[in-house]
């Protein structure tokens, strides 16, 4: 069994999402007075008094969907409940008991384990005196609790602790396991329907959440932990985005903010295009967000047994995609069928390799070799009468590389001559599918990760005056002996797909004998590369509440 799992049930509205965010002591679900805004199922590991417990919340009982999805979030809450150790049957003080209260009883003793019953809302000690009137819903241990007030979480979880079944063997190890640190964060982004639920729930191997073609079915931003070749992973399903000028309600907003943190704390980010689909202003803006916070990507154009249909090729998506997106030519391309599972394990593997690539760290010497030829084949344009001299380049982090120049004036090198100097180091460095953050330091600017004390008064030589033996005088270039050269850094040729360093992406079209992971494409006439739709609106402001 592992680590026992604790489901939240109860009909609409009665605080289920507030009380799982409460108890993780994060947001985790959303919360919104709409009723059923809950549809997928929500979990989080608790460690409480020495026990693991999964934390499960559902959608409410009973509710009727505006999306016509009642049947597949009852199914949902079917399988909750079926998976489930201990029962939590969470009711309002507030509204008393309600048909649907009864109804919600009926199934939950139905199932047989263990439950409490938990009084939410009562704000008050006044209203605690009213809990009693639940007992005439199930003779049960009941609980009472308000989130708004703050009263009753440590009794919830003594209580739900005390209704666990015994500790197994591996409850401990699978709970340290659980909670400890991912070797990847991957966020799957992209606008509504393109398939990223679909995604999730192959990588999850189970029906983890709901999938449906109507757009915007999921609403939260959902943690799937999973595993794969001994390492671990968590896929972060977000919601679907759409123009901020069509957003609906609070809701709506709320995943778009959603989708937006999961991009921030994502180590890679899954960038998903529909095959069938050109391309719109709301990618535009997903993918101008991944590049502002530097993080690593991949270009998932999904759907494709849909585009074949369509008489569409690789080549023609790929150029399609690096006419839409020039200031991201160097992200690979991946193209898959998530509903079939094909590519899914390549793709994971790509992830890692970009991901290991944007962690990298390349000796100083080696990079300023690096800038000193790119320096020698384009010398950078004088300005304000003045030449920008360049002394030395370091990187100081990783994921994303970031490159210090340090030089005379950062004023003086332009925007033009910096996009050169990051294709070229693209190209010169291994760093050749991930974002490159270049920081320029002035003389007078001091940098605590480069300098100590007080800089030279006089003015150092600069970068393209230095003799190899000068740059390396003292320091090992550890980048030749204990890193992969660029050109190996994405090496799948023996899986059967292609890799071309810059515009590289996983090929359908090759070596499709006897891999069921591989499918075959014709060549057809239909041209996508065509402007997207211009549809979004580029304001920043909520939708009007």
């Amino acid at each position: 069994m592992g680590i026992p799992k604790v489901a939240i049930a109860g009909r609409p509205n009665v605080g289920k999402s507030s009380l799982l965010n409460w108890l993780a002591d994060r947001l985790i679900s959303v919360v919104d007075p709409t009723a059923g805004v809950t549809r997928d199922r929500v979990t989080w590991i608790m460690h409480e008094h020495d026990r693991y417990f999964e934390i499960i919340d559902t959608g409410g009982i009973g509710i009727v969907d505006s999306d016509d999805l009642s049947e597949d979030i009852e199914r949902h809450i079917s399988m909750g409940i079926d998976e489930a150790d201990v029962l939590l049957f969470v009711v309002d003080a507030k509204s008393g008991i309600t048909p649907l209260d009864e109804e919600v009883a009926r199934r939950l003793r139905r199932s047989g384990k263990p439950t409490m019953l938990v009084v939410n809302k009562c704000d008050s000690p006044r209203l605690d005196d009213e809990a009693v009137q639940f007992l005439q819903l199930a003779d049960l241990p009941y609980v009472t609790t308000s989130v708004k007030a703050n009263r009753g979480r440590d009794d919830l979880i003594d209580a739900v602790v005390e209704m666990l079944p015994p500790a197994e063997d591996q409850e401990q190890q699978q709970g340290d396991r659980m909670l400890a640190p991912a070797d990847m964060r991957i966020a799957v982004v992209g606008r509504r329907n393109v398939g990223k639920s679909t995604f999730i729930n192959q990588l999850a191997q189970c029906e983890r959440v709901i999938v449906s073609e109507i757009p915007g079915t999921t609403r939260d931003s959902i943690d799937i932990r999973f595993e794969m070749d001994g390492r671990a992973f968590v896929a972060i399903d977000t919601p679907g985005v759409r123009k901020r000028k069509s957003l609906e309600n609070d809701i709506e907003f709320y995943g778009l903010v959603r989708a937006q943190r999961s991009i921030r704390r994502a180590d890679l980010v899954l960038m998903f295009f529909d095959a069938t689909q050109t391309i719109s202003r709301v990618d535009k803006q997903l993918v101008e967000e991944i590049g502002e916070h530097y993080k690593p990507c991949i270009f998932v154009i999904n759907k494709w047994d849909r585009a074949l249909e369509e008489k569409m090729t690789t080549e023609k998506w790929v150029k399609y995609l690096m006419t839409s997106f020039e200031s991201m030519r160097h992200v690979p391309i991946a193209i898959i069928t998530a509903k079939d599972g094909r590519n899914i394990r390549k793709l994971i593997n790509l992830a890692q390799s970009v991901h290991k690539q944007a962690n990298l760290r390349m000796s100083t010497a080696r990079l300023n070799k690096a800038v000193r030829m790119a320096i020698e084949r384009n010398q950078p344009p004088m300005r304000k009468n003045r030449r920008p001299k360049i002394y030395f380049a370091s990187q100081i982090a990783g994921s994303p590389p970031t490159i210090v120049l340090k030089c005379n004036d950062s004023t003086l090198l332009d925007e033009a001559w910096k996009r050169y100097l990051l294709g070229y180091l693209r190209e010169a460095t291994p760093f050749q599918e991930v974002p490159i953050r270049l920081v320029l330091r002035g003389r007078g600017e001091t940098d605590p990760d480069l300098l100590s004390g007080d800089e030279d008064a006089n003015e150092p030589a600069e970068l393209s005056e230095l003799t190899d033996a000068q740059m390396t005088d003292g320091e090992p270039d550890l980048m030749d002996d204990d890193a992969p050269d660029a050109g190996d850094i994405l090496s799948f040729d023996d899986e059967g797909f292609t890799v071309r360093h810059g515009r590289d992406y996983i090929d359908d079209e090759l070596d499709s004998d006897d891999d069921e992971d591989e499918f075959s494409d014709d060549e057809f006439d239909k041209d996508l590369d065509e402007p997207a739709p211009n549809f979004v609106d580029d304001e920043d402001l909520p939708p009007n509440r």
